[in-house]
């Protein structure tokens, strides 16, 4: 289907621009969706296990019990923030479909009302009536087109990925679990948990510091500003739930 809109566009084109087009190449981040799933799991990953572990090394439980207790929430919660990005994923496609068969028919009922929107859209970027009939017309007689501009430009909304559901589901899933194994690694290794919550906490800061670094440099913000926010969020939560232990317990 790519292939047959790049063809098209190349006939519609003139060679002398095409030429242009063919030796310019545009560097743009364009996995973001991905990118999203990644720090919507790795960030809730590091952080949930790491609260819940803290706040048992607090009520003074034992480094097995930590480890067991954590293992059963990092599989719980992947499978809870899966089906979530699944079902999120999946409410996103539905309203596309919905929408996008309420503006095929608004086309076939009534095309002058939404030739003057095509109109209107186009005047909000400054071209003129005049410049703008050409377009319209154009788009009259190219009914997909007409439709695909009306989806993008009057309702703002782009064309899911049918593959989008499943993909935000795995990739949400995975990045909780490699998430979660990182504050309760040293569980593995260390009997007394009081011990083991102290090399949970620095192993898990480094893991959010870098973590935080990479959320900002991938979304365009300061990454050493991403970074510290993102420890901070987390020692704040592991705090509060080893304290919140402690006071419980007494």
């Amino acid at each position: 289907m790519a292939t047959d809109e790049n063809m098209i566009t190349r006939i519609c084109i003139e060679p002398e621009k095409q030429s242009l087009l063919d030796h310019h190449t545009e560097k743009h981040f364009t996995a973001g969706e991905v990118v999203r799933d990644i720090i919507i799991g790795v960030s809730d990953g590091l952080t949930v296990p790491f609260a819940l572990a803290a706040g048992l090394s607090g009520a003074n439980a034992s480094s097995s019990i930590v480890l067991t207790a954590g293992i059963a929430e990092v599989a719980a919660g992947a499978i809870s923030m899966g089906l979530g990005g699944y079902l999120a994923a999946k409410s996103e496609a539905d309203h596309y479909a919905r929408e996008m068969k309420r503006e095929q028919e608004e086309i076939v009922a009534v095309p002058e009302t939404e030739a003057a929107e095509v109109a209107e859209i186009l005047a909000q970027y400054g071209v003129e009536p005049h410049e703008s009939s050409p377009v319209v017309n154009a788009l009259r007689k190219n009914p997909q087109a007409w439709l695909d501009f009306m989806m993008r430009f009057e309702l703002g909304l782009e064309k899911p990925d049918p593959k989008r559901a499943l993909q935000s589901a795995f990739t949400i899933a995975i990045a909780y679990v490699l998430g979660g194994l990182v504050p309760l690694f040293p569980y593995m290794f260390i009997p007394q948990a009081l011990n083991a919550v102290v090399a949970s906490a620095v192993i898990t800061l480094i893991a959010l510091f870098i973590f935080g670094y990479g959320k900002g440099h991938f979304t365009g913000s300061r990454p050493f500003r991403s970074a510290f926010e993102t420890t901070f969020i987390g020692a704040i939560a592991s705090a509060a739930a080893f304290c919140l232990a402690k006071v419980v317990q007494h």
